[in-house]
């Protein structure tokens, strides 16, 4: 169970790196970067980052490897913001779950259907000038001495 100690520092430690990434860092390798989560370990020592990279197998692992290669800038900058005893040691994780849930969301696509496309006769409402040829559709009578006049009910809830 996590303590609200490490939650805390993972938040700080997540807009910590989020906004170095973003502004601080001028490395052109880390680009396209998004941190999905920040797990502390209970002694604040360790904090495994969460990260997704879009784009391919290369570009991913150049990404990578400029994080790495810029982890103790990005560690000095969370120093800077979270002031603990002790600077938790960065370690990225490249985070492949939203790589799966787009290649699932392509095979189901693949796989089922296309319901846009296809309707079936339960569904289909009956427009109304379809109604109007089967005389179904009749017209309302609307009352013209009483156009603009107030429903009963709001007359009766109306302060006098």
């Amino acid at each position: 169970m996590k303590s609200r100690r490490t939650a805390k520092v993972a938040q700080a430690i997540l807009q910590s790196l989020s906004s170095t990434i973003l502004f601080g860092l001028k490395d052109p390798r880390v680009r396209n970067v998004t941190i999905l989560s920040v797990d502390v370990s209970p002694d604040i020592r360790t904090a495994k980052v969460y990260i997704s990279i879009m784009g391919d197998e290369k570009a991913q692992a150049l990404c990578m490897h400029g994080l790495n290669s810029a982890r103790g800038f990005l560690q000095a900058k969370c120093a800077d913001r979270i002031q603990t005893r002790y600077t938790p040691v960065l370690k990225f994780i490249l985070d492949e779950s939203v790589k799966k849930s787009i290649e699932a969301s392509r095979i189901l696509d693949e796989v089922l259907p296309d319901s846009a496309g296809e309707t079936t006769d339960d569904d289909v409402q009956p427009s109304a000038e379809v109604l109007e040829q089967d005389g179904d559709c009749g017209e309302a009578e609307i009352d013209e001495s009483r156009v603009g006049e107030m429903p009963a009910a709001d007359r009766a809830a109306e302060p006098n």
